[in-house]
């Protein structure tokens, strides 16, 4: 039996917890504890939309990097080789985050919080971040008050002249994810969700393809905290 399909394809996913929300701690918890990282439909081999995004930041090498929804996402190994010294990945999931530490030998300039976007406590009290990095978080939250809770976590923890990257669905996309339904964006509907503190620097549509062979649309974004 495929395992993979059945978490990558919404039609699928009727063995993954039964749930409706994305804060759901438990669901995330048994998807990473179920299968492995490598056959769920956001996993990356190489994160090369997110990389070249990241080059045009030009950032210092240490850079406070900040990866919400991280999981067990090879892009911290990829900024590790790349010799960042300050790089924190935060994921609902405490499973999640065990399996990247244990990739990664728990890399001293990699530091771990397991904490809810939608109803943030340790990240509330996380220094300022030169960027902000979401690959496939921020679509999963549906209800307004929890995408207002995020933006508003976001715009401050971006210090000035620092950088969000924000990679989601776009309206080509799917519907649901995980077992879980999403809601769609595109550059213009991420910009007004950030407001005029922040400019879009950059975007393109990239259809990724996913472990089972399936393609998802996505949109990736960059902009500019300039207020």
């Amino acid at each position: 039996m495929n395992t993979s399909n059945i978490v990558n394809n919404a039609s699928n996913c009727d063995s993954t917890p039964k749930t409706d929300k994305i804060n759901d701690k438990n669901h995330w918890e048994t998807v990473y504890s179920k299968y492995d990282h490598t056959e769920l439909g956001w996993f990356e081999e190489n994160p090369k939309p997110s990389l070249n995004l990241i080059e045009l930041c030009e950032l210092n090498s240490d850079a406070v990097l900040l990866n919400v929804g991280a999981g067990a996402t090879t892009l911290v190994d990829k900024l590790i080789d790349l010799k960042y010294t300050n790089i924190i990945a935060t994921d609902i999931s405490e499973k999640a985050l065990r399996v990247l530490t244990d990739r990664i030998s728990s890399n001293k300039n990699v530091k771990t919080i397991s904490d809810d976007l939608t109803n943030p406590t340790v990240l509330k009290k996380m220094e300022a971040v030169d960027l902000w990095h979401d690959r496939a978080v921020l679509h999963f939250f549906i209800e307004e008050k929890d995408q207002d809770t995020y933006f508003e976590l976001l715009k401050s923890k971006v210090k000035l002249n620092g950088y969000a990257i924000l990679a989601m669905f776009n309206f080509e996309g799917a519907t649901k994810c995980s077992g879980l339904p999403i809601k769609q964006y595109d550059a213009k509907l991420l910009a007004e969700k950030l407001g005029v503190d922040f400019e879009l620097q950059n975007t393109f549509n990239h259809t990724y393809i996913m472990p089972s062979g399936d393609a998802r649309a996505y949109v990736y974004t960059l902009f500019k905290k300039v207020s």
